[in-house]
């Protein structure tokens, strides 16, 4: 409980009484003891002086002529910007009879003539202490109507962030989970089924090897999506582009002032992933004096910001992966091998696109199927020509590529049958693909020279101008 004493000497008191040797006496009591005294010989006065003042304290004298006492305390307590200040009746010995009304009009205390100094001093005090008392509670009410009013809205919006996080996670775990593998082929069966198994356990270390465009960073998303962690963040974080200068500050945040250019107070990697999973993408490429560091977070959970000096701790799961050949790099002294054994307690190979061409056919049919459902049009057909085109390819992109070439050619055929021509491979079978044909649509000409995703807003902007003319049309 606050023990610190209540100062009230510099309390404004209001008295109102129309005997002048009353208001002296009173005036002189009241003085010496610091209080900042304002006298008023009539009720209608003193109404004018409370509305300007605002004092803390009104000794009113009940018996005087035209407005007495309860009525100036009926009007008192009538505006709500003097209801609250206590009011102190003065009152002959004889006028006993007449408190009840006083107190029923809005009166707090009274004190009777002749006046007892000690009296008057304790009355006014008493008074003051619980008027004080008083606002402060009032006051401190207000503000906990406020915080409750301010965290009832922090919550209704973390609710909302949450149902709409909900919906994200879910809409996420369905595009990255198990349906979202596409094939049939013995290995992809094996890594559906070890992604399933790492599905229900939050803590083991994964490290997704293989080569570029194989999807590890699909069968990360899935592990994290469709887990124990789905509900926490997923923050994925490319290794190889990240500038050694930075990485530090990029992975265990930073204080303003820690460094030349930091002047704010930044989150890092592992503390944005808290709770949650940090998806190391092309690990093999970390800086050695990273690595260091690195490993000692995933062992213990702790780090230390840049210019702070106490430790942060959190729970995040890591997942790793490369298309470098870390075993080599540990024999060369590139890679630490204490941090492969600790990324690898379980390690996820994915095949090239090569080596399981069954996959091909399967993969072709979802990705028109996605595209189609993006650009809102009706799914193609690949002719007989194209997909034995694509089965002889060997792929150097990996699924990547697939996918990229599938949706270059959904837009070069004009919403039609996807022919040999319409295919754009990275090595010299592009330069033996067949001329485009002139029933091609002007987009295909257009093609040749853009880049893939301004090609997609080229396509989508014909396909609806076309279906705007043909309301038009119909209409």
């Amino acid at each position: 409980m606050d023990k610190t004493p209540i100062d009230l000497t510099s309390a404004d008191i209001l008295i109102v009484d129309d005997i002048p040797d009353n208001l002296n006496l009173l005036c002189q009591t009241l003085e010496s003891e610091g209080y900042n005294i304002i006298a008023a010989p009539s009720g209608e006065i003193a109404l004018q002086i409370a509305a300007r003042t605002q004092p803390d304290l009104i000794l009113l004298d009940i018996m005087m002529p035209g407005m007495d006492g309860f009525e100036v305390c009926r009007r008192l307590k009538a505006d709500k910007r003097l209801a609250d200040i206590p009011v102190i009746f003065i009152t002959a010995k004889d006028e006993m009879e007449s408190l009840v009304e006083g107190f029923r009009v809005g009166g707090v205390d009274y004190i009777t003539k002749p006046f007892h100094q000690d009296e008057v001093l304790v009355r006014a005090q008493t008074h003051l202490k619980i008027h004080w008392l008083t606002q402060e509670l009032i006051q401190k009410n207000r503000e906990l109507e406020q915080e409750i009013a301010r965290r009832k809205q922090a919550e209704d919006a973390q609710q909302k962030a949450d149902e709409k996080f909900s919906f994200i996670s879910q809409r996420e775990a369905e595009r990255w989970g198990i349906a979202g593998f596409v094939g049939k082929s013995p290995t992809i069966g094996k890594i559906l089924g070890d992604v399933r198994r790492l599905q229900t356990t939050g803590t083991t270390s994964i490290l997704i090897t293989g080569e570029s465009g194989t999807g590890k960073e699909l069968i990360a998303r899935a592990i994290h999506f469709g887990g124990l962690r789905e509900k926490g963040p997923f923050i994925p974080v490319n290794c190889s582009a990240i500038p050694a200068d930075l990485a530090e500050s990029l992975f265990f945040g930073h204080f303003r002032g820690a460094f030349t250019g930091a002047t704010t107070d930044r989150k890092g990697y592992f503390e944005l992933a808290d709770g949650g999973t940090l998806f190391l993408d092309e690990i093999g490429e970390m800086p050695l004096q990273l690595q260091v560091k690195l490993l000692r977070v995933i062992e213990d959970g702790c780090f230390v910001p840049l210019g702070g000096r106490n430790e942060k701790r959190v729970d995040v799961r890591i997942l790793a992966a490369t298309n470098a050949d870390l075993k080599a790099k540990i024999a060369a002294g590139g890679f630490r091998e204490d941090l492969y054994f600790r990324l690898a307690a379980f390690t996820v190979p994915v095949p090239p696109l090569r080596e399981r061409p069954d996959d091909i056919p399967l993969l072709v049919n979802h990705f028109l199927k996605l595209f189609a459902t993006e650009m809102a049009i009706e799914p193609l057909t690949l002719s007989d020509e194209a997909l034995s085109a694509l089965m002889d390819y060997a792929f150097p992109g990996n699924v990547r590529e697939l996918k990229n070439i599938i949706e270059r050619a959904l837009i070069e055929s004009g919403a039609g049958e996807i022919r040999p021509e319409h295919l754009h491979f990275t090595n010299l079978r592009e330069a033996a693909a067949a001329p485009p044909s002139p029933a091609d649509s002007g987009v295909n000409h257009v093609a040749k020279f853009l880049p893939l995703k301004l090609l997609r807003t080229v396509y989508i902007a014909n396909h609806f101008r076309h279906v705007s003319e043909n309301s038009l049309h119909f209409g």
